[in-house]
C-alpha cells in the first residue's frame, strides 16, 4: 500500500505547524523529509501516520488504516522513551505493543541481538543502538507497513547513525519515511523531500534491479 501526503498544512494554536507538503512513499522505499528546527517534523508525521488530522490536504489511505498500519518511532514528546528508564523496560514496553508476552526471555533476547544491558538508563544508549532498538521493535509489530523516523539526528549528527537501519527497514519490504533537518539531509546519499514543499524526488527504491537476459 502506498501512502500519499497531498499539500499537507496543519495549524496550531499559535500559527502554523505544517506548511503545505506533499510526499508518497511504498513499500521497499525510504524517503527522507527534511526541514528546519520549526518547520514542523513531528507534527508532519503524526499527520502522515493518521495520529494528527491535517488543518488543510490530504493522507490516503484513511486515518483509521494509518493508524493500524504505521508507527511514529521516537517522537520527541509523544512516542520517545522516558530517558530514566532502564533499557530492559523499554523493550519490555515495546514487546507488548507487538502483541509478544513480557517474558524475560523475550526481553533477553533483544538485549543480546542489540548489544545492551538491561540496567542501563535509556538516555545511556548510544544514538546507534537506540534508532536500531526501537525502529526494529516497531518493525514487529502486526500489520505494520509504513514506519516513520522521527528526527534520529537530533541524536548524533552523523547520519551513518540510523541510515542504515532505515536502509534495512525498506529493503525488508516496509515503507520507511525519515524526519530530519536540513543539514543532516546535505549530507545523505539521496537526495531528501523538504517540509513545506509539493515537488519532492522520488523515494530511494531499496529493491535490487531486475536482471536481463543478453
Amino acid at each position: 500500500m502506498r501512502v500519499r501526503a497531498e499539500r499537507v498544512a496543519v495549524t496550531g494554536a499559535h500559527g502554523p505547524l505544517v506548511v503545505a507538503t506533499s510526499l508518497e512513499v511504498g513499500p521497499g522505499q525510504l524517503a527522507v523529509v527534511a526541514g528546519e528546527p520549526n518547520d514542523g517534523h513531528t507534527a508532519f508525521g503524526l499527520a502522515l501516520t493518521g495520529r494528527l488530522v491535517p488543518s488543510a490536504g490530504t493522507v490516503e489511505p484513511d486515518a483509521s488504516w494509518l493508524r493500524a498500519h504505521s508507527v511514529l518511532v521516537d517522537a520527541p514528546g509523544v512516542s520517545e522513551p522516558e530517558p530514566a528508564l532502564r533499557v530492559a523496560d523499554v523493550v519490555a514496553e515495546e514487546l507488548a505493543l507487538a502483541g509478544r508476552r513480557d517474558r524475560r526471555a523475550d526481553v533477553a533476547g533483544v538485549l543480546a541481538r542489540h548489544g545492551l544491558e538491561a540496567d542501563t538508563r535509556f538516555e545511556a544508549v548510544a544514538p546507534a543502538a537506540r534508532t536500531a532498538l526501537l525502529a526494529g521493535l516497531a518493525a514487529e509489530r502486526p500489520g505494520v507497513e509504513l514506519l516513520v523516523l522521527d528526527t534520529p539526528d537530533r541524536h548524533s549528527s552523523d547520519h551513518h547513525t540510523w541510515w542504515e537501519t532505515a536502509l534495512a527497514l525498506a529493503r525488508g519490504g516496509l515503507a520507511v519515511v525519515v524526519l530530519c533537518g536540513a543539514g543532516t539531509a546535505r549530507e545523505l546519499p539521496h537526495p531528501s523531500a523538504r517540509l513545506g514543499s509539493s515537488d519532492q524526488p522520488a523515494p530511494l527504491d531499496t529493491a535490487p534491479p531486475l536482471e536481463t537476459t543478453p
